[in-house]
């Protein structure tokens, strides 16, 4: 029996700047489904955080945690695999962003309510890990200029990034792809995001790494 899968829920991860969004708007657009982004500019505490991240750090992770989860609910309640879902997050990361920015007290009353929603969702077919140098994510954090990430720094992209890669390091759940976008450009070359798209195409259980053709 063949491991090749053939997913019709593909969520896409990584760091803050590596091109969640974009990867998610060409393969929605590419295949003919339905896009679901994270909500962030909706959080209202979201550019007090990054000003003061100790001061306003739980409520913008609960804001987030309760957020994800409605809208993964309503992906769950609706027919999902009717023409496939591509979505720019999975519900696992806000758990990553907790415990990098979370005191000891608050991660356990964040856990708590964590393991009561998680549990009655569905998981994705696939997940894809972006990966980019943090030197990378801050150029193109940088680039895009938007306002509430301005004070977004080098050191807590480095954290944020240690994180995310210990997490996928273990990461288990449902069949995963590693891409690192540092050398590629999958938004403005044509030939890196045709690589990249026959790659989903062709993915199978279990962990895959993809290495651009340039870098083999």
């Amino acid at each position: 029996m063949s491991d090749r899968i053939n997913p019709r829920h593909i969520a896409i991860e990584g760091a803050i700047g590596v091109g969640k969004t974009s990867l998610a708007k060409i393969l929605a657009n590419r295949f003919g489904w339905r896009l679901v982004q994270e909500e962030v500019g909706h959080n209202p505490f979201l550019e007090r955080f990054y000003e003061n991240p100790r001061k306003y750090a739980f409520q913008t992770q609960l804001f987030f945690l309760l957020s994800r989860y409605r809208q993964q609910r309503e992906l769950a309640q609706g027919d999902l695999f009717e023409n496939g879902v591509v979505c720019d997050y999975i519900l696992a990361k806000d758990k990553i962003f907790a415990l990098i920015n979370l005191e000891d007290d608050e991660i356990s009353l964040y856990e708590s309510i964590y393991k009561l929603l998680v549990s009655t969702l569905p998981k994705p077919d696939l997940v894809i890990y972006l990966q980019a140098r943090p030197e990378v994510l801050l150029s193109r954090v940088r680039k895009r200029g938007i306002a509430y990430e301005r004070n977004i720094s080098l050191d807590y992209l480095k954290t944020l990034s240690d994180a995310y890669n210990e997490y996928f390091f273990h990461y288990n759940e449902t069949p995963l792809l590693v891409v690192n976008t540092s050398e590629i450009d999958f938004v403005e070359s044509p030939r890196d995001l045709e690589h990249l798209v026959r790659e989903v195409k062709s993915v199978k259980r279990g962990t895959q790494h993809y290495i651009p053709l340039g870098s083999r």
